[in-house]
């Protein structure tokens, strides 16, 4: 059994999460979101460069021994925490948690010697498209073809959501392979790849349609292939529900934080709004389901670091996900609703992090499909 201390942060834990909210909270302001949603990419550029190359935050859970720091899941997620939050704009999900996670769970030695050290060092930036529909793994949405020939291989389909993927230096996909899974390596700019980007409801996060036609990619595009491949993709789906989780955390406390803010200064029947009684019900409310919530990702986080068995890690990402997708949605609505007619207007921020917790819950796995995949564990179900 677990004992209280196993649940406290560590000195340099504690470090990690203030350095990351004390950078964040100067530099990723709601003006400097507003800005990052005109640009091209969606993020501006130098802090991107800050965050990956100065601060080392894209390094944070790649192995020391491909360039990276060698920390665990416990640490980023505590950033991620933070950068949900701010809703930093970045390629820092695409490349650093999902990018990352897929070559060190699934790629080959080559591989991961060639493109870890230039995504720690925040060079790379890179997209993970794990089949022909939604962001999250199911071998049954495969679609994609891969085909061999003289000079290496052929690759055919489609990836309706790719997160990134107008932008990212390097899109990482599964195929099937003559009967089996494959995940290959193509830089974006091949020729025959397509990458459309999608008028999403969140525009601090882009999201794009890739298209290959017959697209050449060489022989050492190919970094897995076989029955292990799976597997491995299994355990990236649920490291990366994880983390966003982390993210979801984040997105609900600033929405607690916004609103305690606007309850305190609004002034309504000669008193602040944040004297009624109802006012006070509904953001501790929020705060019960933020601080369940926040347990539940520390140790989902915890079981991530300690490299439990896959299935025992689908199960934690089931809990975790579903907690702070249910957790981030509520926090959202009941930030705008306390915020009255103010709360859907442009100059407030409420409605932007009320996208990103409506965009975010389908990641990974909605709350629903979460729940039907651990009724049929538990029942037996295949």
């Amino acid at each position: 059994m677990n004992t209280r201390a196993d649940f406290a942060l560590t000195a340099d834990q504690q470090m990690v999460r203030d350095a990351a909210e004390a950078y964040l909270t100067e530099r990723c302001t709601s003006e400097a979101v507003r800005k990052a949603l005109e640009t091209a990419n969606g993020y501006d550029e130098s802090i991107w460069k800050a965050i990956a190359a100065e601060l080392g935050w894209a390094a944070t859970h790649v192995p020391e021994a491909n360039g990276g720091i060698g920390l665990g899941w416990i640490e980023l997620t505590l950033i991620l925490e933070q950068m949900g939050r701010r809703l930093l704009c970045s390629p820092f999900f695409s490349t650093a948690v999902m990018g990352a996670t897929t070559l060190i769970e699934c790629g080959s030695p080559q591989a991961k010697d060639s493109y870890l050290p230039r995504i720690a060092s925040g060079e790379l930036t890179v997209t993970v498209g794990l089949g022909g529909s939604g962001i999250e793994w199911d071998p049954a949405r495969v679609t994609a073809i891969a085909s061999g020939n003289a000079s290496g291989y052929s690759i055919k389909g489609s990836f309706r959501h790719v997160p990134d993927g107008a932008s990212a230096s390097l899109l990482l996909l599964v195929a099937r392979l003559g009967g089996e899974l494959a995940l290959f390596a193509v830089p974006r700019d091949r020729q025959g790849l397509r990458a459309t980007e999608h008028d999403s409801i969140d525009r601090t996060r882009r999201v794009a349609q890739v298209d290959l036609d017959d697209v050449p990619v060489p022989a050492d595009a190919l970094i897995a292939v076989g029955a292990d491949l799976e597997q491995s993709l299994s355990r990236v789906h649920a490291l990366c529900a994880i983390a966003l989780a982390a993210e979801q955390l984040g997105v609900a406390q600033q929405c607690l934080d916004l609103t305690l803010t606007y309850a305190s200064e609004r002034v309504q029947f000669g008193r602040t709004i944040n004297a009624f009684q109802a006012v006070k019900h509904r953001c501790a409310e929020m705060m019960v389901k933020i601080e369940a919530t926040r347990s539940a990702v520390f140790g989902a986080s915890r079981a991530a670091a300690e490299s439990i068995a896959t299935d025992d890690l689908l199960m934690e990402a089931a809990c975790v996900k579903t907690f702070a997708s249910d957790t981030a949605y509520f926090c959202a609505q009941e930030a705008i609703q306390l915020h009255g007619g103010v709360g859907f207007t442009w100059e407030y921020d409420p409605h932007l992090y009320f996208k990103r917790a409506q965009a975010s819950s389908h990641w990974f796995g909605s709350p629903d499909r979460w729940r039907q995949r651990v009724a049929d564990t538990l029942l037996g179900v295949n």
